[in-house]
């Protein structure tokens, strides 16, 4: 099944072919028709299946089709997860599949500027996510309501159980309107007696959809691992893209400080990179996207978030810079090569920090990554070849520093008010003997 082949608002066909989608994952093809004729529907799929635009394209289009005015501190889709990172995908995927419908969304949860957040949740807002413990902190502050919410999403349910949040779960879903007058979408992993308990609770006579997943990584993806130092891995990974052939590449860092550092790492040694993390601005973020995707940006270096919400073809090489602790964040990293049809590559550097979680991912997928092992060649780096091998790859380096115009020394001039660096004394006499005792 094919995006074009349903009825959607234009706003919302743009914001698709934006995404870069073309043809529906099995849940999305299973679960949309079902959403976008207006029944509840309670879908079982594994992380990475395509879920999230499952439940946010038939949200937006609610949204848009039911013409409700938007009230300030009063949303009219809710969206629950149970972790920040999730709830950060979540809102970057309805930014990229909503950006030419006009709806404002936001993204509530712990760890960040408190105040900040509570000033926004006051405006209007159509589409809120979050995680439970943060909503309903500010839920009890009187500082938004829930008689406004039209579509009620709950997302990795399964965990939202092992977590602990299934009361705070259930204390906001009793304050939201009558489930005969809102739509809902749960999607889990399982679907156990418990998650169906509290579908058929707080949903109107939910459709249960179960896929499957055929395969846990993409055919078409090549997996290559090396055993590297963690002083090493810069090296490496520069002689690597010097050996590699690519046109794209995008390079994962488990931590938004070591993203920030390889990517200004990656600059000085001439490469056009640019960052994409959690907390990004989102026109920067959608503009960056963009520049990669039309392949104007050749590198982009990106924490996990990104890995669930970038749809780009032609991706070259991933770099697991860091491999990751999660084995579904392998995955879901290496799903975004071999797209459409393509072959792709995922390179995976092991240090001494992360290889601990090599064997979860390994189990995961089902079989041993292959490995070499770096040889001199690879480790070695010259800025000057690189910076030549960058302009080849379309790349543009920084040019070196001038040279001192002819007749100047390059001796450093004396500063405002001070004085000449004095030249370091020579020690006369004759040399020193064994043991430093001069002869004689």
């Amino acid at each position: 099944m094919t995006f074009n082949s349903l009825s959607l608002p234009e706003p919302i066909r743009k914001g698709i072919g934006a995404a870069g989608f073309t043809k529906c994952t099995p849940i999305q093809a299973a679960a949309l028709p079902l959403a976008l004729s207006g029944k509840d529907v309670a879908g079982q799929a594994q992380t990475g299946s395509g879920k999230t635009a499952a439940f946010l394209i038939p949200l937006l289009a609610r949204l848009l089709g039911s013409g409700h005015p938007t009230l300030p501190g009063a949303p009219r889709a809710l969206i629950l997860g149970p972790t920040r990172e999730l709830a950060v995908q979540i809102l970057w995927d309805a930014e990229l599949l909503g950006q030419f419908t006009g709806l404002t969304m936001l993204a509530v949860y712990g760890g960040v500027d408190y105040q900040k957040q509570r000033e926004a949740l006051q405006r209007k807002v159509d589409v809120l996510v979050g995680t439970p413990g943060r909503l309903i902190d500010y839920f009890k502050q009187g500082v938004y309501e829930l008689s406004q919410v039209e579509v009620l999403v709950v997302d990795e349910a399964d965990r939202m159980f092992d977590m602990g949040f299934i009361k705070d779960l259930r204390f906001l879903l009793r304050r939201l309107p009558p489930y005969q007058k809102r739509q809902s979408f749960l999607f889990s992993a399982t679907l156990s007696l418990k998650e169906l308990e509290l579908g058929y609770e707080f949903m109107n006579d939910p459709v249960k959809i179960a896929i499957a997943p055929e395969h846990v990584t993409v055919d078409k993806v090549e997996h290559l691992l090396f055993h590297v130092e963690k002083k090493e891995k810069l090296r490496l990974l520069l002689g690597l893209l010097r050996r590699e052939r690519w046109e794209r590449v995008l390079i994962f860092s488990n931590t938004k400080i070591g993203a920030e550092r390889l990517n200004e790492k990656l600059v000085r040694h001439g490469y056009q990179a640019e960052l994409i993390s959690g907390d990004i601005d989102q026109r920067k973020r959608l503009r960056v996207i963009a520049q990669f995707k039309e392949g104007k940006l050749p590198i982009l270096v990106a924490t996990d978030v990104a890995s669930r919400g970038l749809h780009v073809e032609a991706v070259s090489i991933v770099f697991n810079y860091d491999l990751p602790q999660d084995p579904e964040d392998y995955v879901h990293r290496i799903g975004r090569t071999a797209r459409a049809g393509a072959a792709g590559k995922a390179i995976s550097l092991a240090d001494e920090e992360y290889v601990l979680s090599l064997e979860a991912i390994e189990n995961y997928i089902g079989f041993k990554i292959p490995v070499e092992w770096p040889d001199e060649s690879l480790l070695t780096q010259e800025v000057g070849a690189e910076a030549a091998r960058v302009r080849r790859m379309g790349g543009h380096p920084k040019p070196p520093p001038p040279p001192p115009p002819s007749g100047q020394s390059s001796r450093p001039s004396p500063q405002p008010g001070g004085e000449r660096p004095r030249p370091r004394r020579r020690r006369h006499g004759p040399p020193a003997g064994p043991k430093g005792q001069h002869p004689g």
